[in-house]
């Protein structure tokens, strides 16, 4: 591109601004700006023509048109190398501009206050400004467009290495990277609005968009994905302000990679589930043990206690700050990650000592609006649904089956049971005692299958013990053998068509029986 010789300036965000506007002013460069932007500058020693003198049509509707004329349009969108786009240019006394540096609206940060009211969400939707953005994007060869402070650094030191000019390469990246800006503006302001529609209107309260627009920024390039093979990269939803491990700190040890993360979610998303102290180890996106416990350092331990061997080599998550008891204990053995709201001190020192360790902060498990959805994949389309949030609002409601009713104790334990069982996959069967799981069957084709696995896994006699299932018993022999194995109270959805048959084996057991009427399948 030529030498720019003069750049309009309209910005929401003037961090960086000052150094940046100075320079061009110093580089000869000639600034137009509006409204505060124009002010600031000034106000800064910098000299900024007002837009309505560049255009020579004042600002209108309380400064809701300002830069939509043909003389900013035309000054960004004339192409250089057209001597027909010169000649109208000239013609209708458009001069060009050469460099844009905007950005928008806070609409963003403004939805996200929760006082906020409609009307003043809907005056922060930027009109103008994607307008240029989009303008000089388009036009990129012949005119620089700057939408991210970020870049003010580079896009001096270019000039200063270039005559006041940019590189072919650097103009591309910057039109690449409105419209990026754009269109995740756009998507937050259309799922703002979906959003109100549902809260006037309770019958769409639940209504999925027709057109879904997801927008995420990239956090880290991973090593690799899934496998050595695949390649990977995080990205953040800024939007979100659940506390979650995407929101965490790495406070030591090297970064995530794609497993990680997802046996961190994985981990963090169980632990939330409880308000007592709790430990959760996590293994190929499973849990293999959780517990309750009087402090962090008793929950971890019973969490260990279900599965050792698959433990080692796991990912741990807490509900409370990690103390150095329980800092002790974790590194007495090999595990990949640790995630907690906080660690004192001496726990935090005391974890650093193993180097490869990943220890993640998430910050206070406050009570926050939690994200509605969740997405899944498949080849050429996407699914979505309502996340998985439901509870027993109180386990005394629950229905029971069976003759025998279920005493305090074992209403407990099936309570505490039937949260694990939400987080393991289907079909998936939970051994409780108490607050502690001591054998889990995940992902077995067969509901038979993961009662069997669950009972082969268990490492203490199962006598006495709670057993939750994910979903309904299709046949009795799910019951048949968890009786065997020694189980005597079951927490299931209920359902099956077989449901009299699997109750008529609960009570020939002599075994306790709630139905819940919910599922909690995980694929």
């Amino acid at each position: 591109m030529k030498k720019i010789e003069r750049a309009l300036i309209s910005v929401s965000d003037k961090s960086g601004l000052l150094d940046f506007a100075n320079h061009l002013h110093k580089s000869g460069v000639e600034i137009l700006s509006t409204g505060g932007t124009a002010k600031f500058l000034r106000g800064n020693a910098i000299p900024a023509k007002e837009i309505s003198e560049f255009t020579g049509f004042p600002e209108i509707l309380d400064g809701r048109v300002k830069t939509l004329h043909p003389k900013v349009h035309g000054g960004l969108l004339g192409r250089r190398d057209l001597a027909s786009h010169q000649e109208e240019m000239k013609r209708n006394g458009i001069s060009p501009i050469d460099l844009v540096v905007v950005n928008l609206y806070p609409f963003e940060m403004t939805v996200s206050k929760p006082d906020v009211s409609f009307e003043e969400a809907i005056e922060n939707i930027d009109i103008g400004g994607p307008a240029m953005l989009r303008s000089a994007a388009k036009n990129y060869k012949d005119v620089a467009v700057v939408v991210d402070p970020g870049d003010y650094a580079k896009v001096v030191q270019e000039m200063n290495e270039n005559r006041g000019s940019l590189r072919s390469e650097t103009l591309f990246d910057l039109a690449r990277k409105v419209f990026s800006h754009t269109s995740r503006y756009d998507s937050i302001i259309a799922a703002y609005l979906n959003q109100q529609r549902g809260s006037k209107d309770p019958d769409h309260e639940r209504d999925f968009p027709d057109i879904l627009t997801l927008t995420y920024e990239k956090a880290q390039i991973l090593r690799y994905g899934e496998n050595p093979h695949q390649r990977g990269a995080f990205y953040k939803d800024n939007s979100s302000f659940e506390v979650s491990v995407a929101r965490a700190s790495l406070l030591h040890g090297k970064e995530m990679s794609y497993n990680n993360y997802l046996d961190a979610n994985s981990a963090f998303e169980l632990v939330k589930e409880y308000r007592e102290p709790c430990a959760v180890i996590v293994k190929h996106n499973n849990p293999c043990g959780v517990a309750l416990g009087s402090d962090p350092l008793q929950a971890y331990q019973k969490a260990r206690e279900t599965d050792p061997i698959s433990a080692f080599g796991g990912v741990i998550a807490f509900n409370q700050s990690v103390d150095l008891a329980t800092a002790k204990e974790i590194t007495s053995t090999f595990v990949e990650v640790v995630i907690a709201p906080s660690f004192l001190e001496d726990a935090l020192f005391e974890l650093k000592r193993k180097r490869d360790i990943r220890i993640l902060s998430t910050g206070n498990l406050i009570q926050s609006a939690r994200e509605k959805f969740e997405f899944k994949r498949i080849t050429g389309g996407l699914l979505l649904q309502d996340r998985d949030l439901g509870s027993i609002k109180d386990i005394k409601d629950l229905k029971v089956v069976t003759q025998r009713i279920p005493t305090a104790e074992e209403l407990a334990a099936m309570d505490f049971a039937w949260k694990v069982c939400k987080h393991v996959k289907s079909n998936a069967i939970i051994f409780a005692s108490g607050t502690q799981t001591i054998g889990i069957g995940a992902g077995q084709m067969s509901r038979i299958d993961s009662v069997q696995l669950a009972t082969s896994k268990a490492q203490k006699p199962l006598s006495g013990a709670v057993m939750a299932s994910d979903a309904f018993f299709p046949f009795r022999d799910g019951l048949d053998a968890a009786f065997k194995a020694g189980i005597r109270a079951v927490i299931q959805p209920g359902g099956s068509i077989k449901d009299s048959e699997v109750i008529q084996a609960a009570n020939e057991h002599g075994m306790s029986m709630v139905f819940t009427g919910m599922r909690h399948f995980r694929h």
